[in-house]
């Protein structure tokens, strides 16, 4: 089997779908030519043609607005916002177009459009290029999210995006592009050539959207995560010793509520990690569905371990940065509660 980063997996599906499908366009600042600024979509316009994968203007509100026209006329774009902080323009688009076409046409229109956006810290791109704005996205009704952990989930992910009739926002966390990154900053990074999750199939394949994944089975304590932070979390379990479960969502909407369930039912705690702000981030959501669904079983309050509620620093990064250390603190804690 194939190895891959997860820019090289994020291509290869988008590859295969258009290769499987004429339908399939991508599209966005710089994807063309350039092959995009990660370069996940390098190769692609010499392949496909200038007509299915192509160049835009500085517009995100257009990119996403023409996304939209596209979807509804029958093709299947898949468009990029070369960071997830630049998608405010296009939040109009997204919620009040994209997510409500097919309730407001009575199902005669859907919008299958995929959106692509690198996602999170850890590569020093300060405030505006560091952002995690999955909760805004889980909150309208429409959308759907999501969050890999790895190049076998992304590609298996974003080729179920790229065939779903609904739209679909996609966050790639861009410190997870070359290699798994468990926090610790001043450490070599393991490439993704040597992990197990590496290893992807080149062929056409899908992952559910909707179904969470046990990254590490445990009896102590459940942590529940996505992204960056299951390789945080990993490290943690193993640095404190404790015998945590360890929960990938991989979706954020729709959530997986019964791998939730049965895991925080058989270790009585939690811990809910992200990378993002702590208030109003989507963390809160998952406790208030534990504590709602779970309260019988819990030995000790949920605890959140988050970002702090400020824009993100460039020079104190690994301060904000969810490391394993605050993870660590925070599963030794709810042991002891």
């Amino acid at each position: 089997m194939a190895r891959m980063t997860m820019i090289e997996a994020v291509r290869s599906a988008m590859d295969v779908s258009m290769e499987r499908d004429d339908d399939v366009v991508v599209f966005g600042e710089d994807v063309g030519y350039f092959g995009g600024v990660f370069r996940c979509t390098q190769g692609l316009q010499a392949k496909y043609g200038k007509t299915r994968c192509f160049d835009t203007p500085i517009n995100e509100s257009g990119i996403v607005g023409a996304a939209i026209g596209m979807a509804a006329y029958g093709l299947k774009p898949c468009v990029e916002i070369q960071f997830a902080d630049y998608m405010y323009p296009a939040y109009d688009q997204l919620t009040q177009e994209a997510a409500r076409i097919r309730y407001r046409s009575n199902g005669d229109f859907t919008c299958p459009i995929v959106v692509r956006m690198p996602t999170g810290g850890g590569i020093f791109g300060g405030q505006t290029h560091s952002q995690s704005p999955e909760a805004l996205f889980t909150h309208v009704c429409g959308l759907k999210v999501v969050v890999p952990s790895n190049p076998y989930d992304a590609k298996g992910l974003l080729t179920a995006a790229i065939a779903d009739p609904d739209p679909v926002i996609f966050l790639e966390p861009k410190r997870l592009y070359n290699g798994p990154f468990d926090g610790h900053h001043d450490r070599p990074v393991t490439p993704w050539s040597r992990h197990d999750l590496g290893e992807v199939p080149e062929g056409y394949y899908t992952i559910p959207i909707g179904k969470a994944d046990i990254r590490r089975e445990g009896s102590a304590v459940t942590v529940i995560t996505y992204g960056t932070m299951v390789h945080v979390a990993l490290a943690a379990a193993e640095e404190t010793g404790i015998d945590a479960e360890v929960i990938d969502l991989r979706s954020l909407m729709p959530l997986d509520l019964d791998a939730i369930v049965k895991s925080v039912a058989k270790t009585g705690r939690c811990v809910v990690v992200h990378e993002a702000t702590l208030t109003s981030g989507f963390g809160g959501e998952i406790v208030s569905l534990v504590q709602e669904h779970c309260f019988y079983h819990l030995e000790a309050p949920v605890m959140r371990v988050a970002g702090w509620d400020t824009p993100y620093p460039h020079a104190q990064e690994w301060d904000y940065f969810p490391g394993p250390i605050r993870v660590g603190r925070a599963l030794i804690d709810v042991m002891e509660a």
